[in-house]
């Protein structure tokens, strides 16, 4: 019986905590506080931050910011886009990478995503592209790399931009390089549930020394290093506290992601073996995933009629959590507040069934468990065979 209905859970105790945290953390932050100056200009926590994170990244240089919105928003700042400038982005992704094209007067132009990987699909990108194009966004989703291989061979004969969204993607590697290896701006959130956290925070990896020149300009009120006032811009600052907390947590990353790797292989294993599911696939070129949600699709034709959150409610119910996978941007209500141009969502809808299938029939699972061990792996397969064989089916086979 399942545990909704009063039969016994799968899992009784709880999956590993996040955020994880020590006396080392708490050593960082008493360091930073210990400096007299909380700000980053008294102290040297986020600079030396800045600098570590470039490094493990392979990137020229990183600045730190205060969320990871606010990265993509200043990454757009930095190009110079203007009202009415198009920007491309998936369909599938979290909705700040179309809201800060909008809150930058730009217009975010979706295109469908891969049915494997869930990432942006290139073979898109032709047909979306207008005389007004002026960068893409590729986003690294749940922490796949997108193919930036076919994004940047389209975007440079077409002079776009690219600009990466890494928000769940920290120490990805493409082919071996690390994201701030590949020649473009990637940005970054440090929010409470990614694999790096502060809690709050952001960063933008850049691509050249010149490129953060701009960007330590914009990111400080349009202050030059003579503390001139350059350009009309915004205070994208973060505390010398968060700098020391993240310097800590990203010494955490490598070891966190080697250990989420191995445990991936085993859960997807798993996950692939349940009639019905469909995980996340992975391109061969992707050589480090730091696999911020384990992602998985319930197939409406094997699983005739199930709806993805009464599974949801019954996995947590069975002590496994799972969440629903977020809308397609045309899906919610927020893209709509501040969408320009008449294509209708049943148009878009149209245009991106794989995003469509994603945002209606998508499940994932949060990193922390992969820092469990196989107990957990075990446990997440077996709640969640038990909850497609046990709960009624309604018939309608539609997603």
């Amino acid at each position: 019986m399942l545990a909704m209905n009063g039969g016994p859970k799968v899992r009784t105790t709880p999956f590993p905590h996040w955020p994880q945290f020590d006396d080392l953390d708490r050593a960082a932050v008493g360091r930073a506080l210990d400096q007299g100056s909380w700000w980053r200009f008294g102290g040297k926590e986020v600079s030396s931050f800045e600098q570590e994170f470039a490094e493990f990244h392979q990137a020229p240089a990183a600045l730190a910011v205060t969320n990871g919105s606010h990265a993509l928003e200043l990454a757009l700042e930095i190009i110079g886009l203007r009202p009415g400038d198009e920007v491309i982005v998936p369909a599938y992704t979290f909705i700040a990478t179309a809201t800060a094209v909008q809150r930058r007067g730009g217009i975010p132009v979706l295109v469908d995503v891969d049915p494997v990987t869930y990432c942006m699909d290139p073979a898109e990108l032709e047909a979306a592209t207008t005389e007004r194009t002026r960068a893409v966004i590729p986003v690294h989703i749940g922490g796949h790399v997108a193919d930036m291989d076919a994004i940047n061979t389209w975007a440079e004969p077409h002079g776009i931009t690219v600009i990466q969204d890494a928000a769940q993607a920290h120490g990805a590697m493409w082919r071996d390089q690390g994201l701030g290896a590949l020649g473009s701006m990637a940005t970054f959130s440090f929010q409470e549930t990614k694999v790096v956290t502060a809690g709050e925070g952001g960063a933008l990896l850049l691509p050249s020394e010149e490129s953060y020149e701009i960007a330590h300009m914009r990111h400080n009120c349009g202050r030059a290093g003579d503390l001139s006032l350059r350009t009309a811009s915004s205070n994208f600052r973060i505390s010398e506290m968060t700098g020391a907390l993240l310097r800590v947590q990203l010494g955490r990353l490598a070891a966190q992601t080697e250990r989420r790797e191995r445990q991936y292989e085993k859960l997807a294993a798993g996950l692939a073996g349940i009639p019905g599911v469909v995980p996340q696939g992975r391109d061969e070129r992707c050589t480090v995933n730091p696999h911020y949600m384990t992602m998985f699709i319930l197939d409406p034709e094997e699983l005739d009629g199930l709806d993805r959150d009464t599974v949801s409610g019954a996995l947590f119910a069975e002590g496994i959590p799972a969440f629903g996978c977020n809308r397609a941007i045309h899906r919610t209500e927020a893209f709509w507040t501040a969408r320009t141009g008449p294509e209708p969502a049943e148009d878009l809808a149209r245009r991106c069934p794989n995003a469509e299938k994603l945002g209606s029939r998508g499940l994932m699972i949060p990193h922390q468990v992969l820092l469990g061990g196989d107990q957990e792996i075990d446990d997440i397969v077996e709640g969640l065979t038990k909850v497609l064989a046990e709960l009624p089916r309604t018939g309608s086979g539609h997603a």
